[in-house]
């Protein structure tokens, strides 16, 4: 059992710093290198948890991509794995960006490395457009009215009213607590409900 854990640990240590290493614009960028390792190949998990798991780690503080990091780390290998996990989400940005501090002016002048972050800027926004489908897809799935105008709502407010992120997210958050205390209130109802029907029929 050790033995299991120890290499999924190791697996864990290598795939972080591989995603890290090559997600550019991090954030939701991750997302979809997650799903491909995670939920595709090794099936740790489904898409469900991990689109939950994701919105945790946008809800928290600290970058989304290391408490993601740290999130399925955990749910993959307990505390260790979790350890492991945002350790190797860290390395190789801080080691890149030590050795660019070292260079930063020549590297911001060279055209080429300009060149080379324009493209990357465009593969990250392909990236992001891609986790909102997947994650819009999944809220569908649900066939709620609330979610699924919860959607365009977001939008809305975020990009054109300009509300701020945090107070979209406390508000969207309110509104499901209450649907579930709504339909927790409902169940309780109908249950009495049921009960009180057999008791006159006894």
């Amino acid at each position: 059992m050790r033995g299991k854990k120890g290499s999924l640990c190791l697996w864990l240590l290598g795939i972080h710093m591989f995603i890290s290493a090559f997600t550019f614009g991090g954030g939701y960028v991750v997302v979809p290198m997650v799903r491909n390792y995670f939920v595709l190949h090794k099936k740790l998990f489904g898409e469900d948890e991990l689109m939950e798991m994701a919105a945790v780690s946008q809800s928290v503080p600290g970058a989304i991509a290391v408490n993601l990091a740290a999130v399925t780390g955990y749910r993959a290998a307990g505390v260790l794995g979790a350890i492991t996990s945002a350790t190797a989400s860290v390395l190789p940005p801080f080691l890149i960006m030590a050795v660019i501090s070292r260079s930063y002016e020549a590297f911001i002048a060279n055209q080429a490395m300009a060149a080379v972050l324009k493209g990357m800027q465009a593969g990250a926004a392909v990236l992001i457009a891609e986790t909102a489908v997947d994650m819009c897809r999944t809220v569908w799935k649900e066939r709620t009215l609330l979610f699924d105008l919860m959607i365009p709502g977001i939008f809305a407010a975020c990009f054109i009213g300009k509300w701020n992120a945090a107070l979209v997210l406390i508000l969207c958050a309110g509104l499901c607590m209450l649907r579930a205390w709504l339909r927790r209130e409902k169940a309780e109802v109908t249950v009495e409900e049921v009960k009180t029907g057999e008791r006159g029929e006894q």
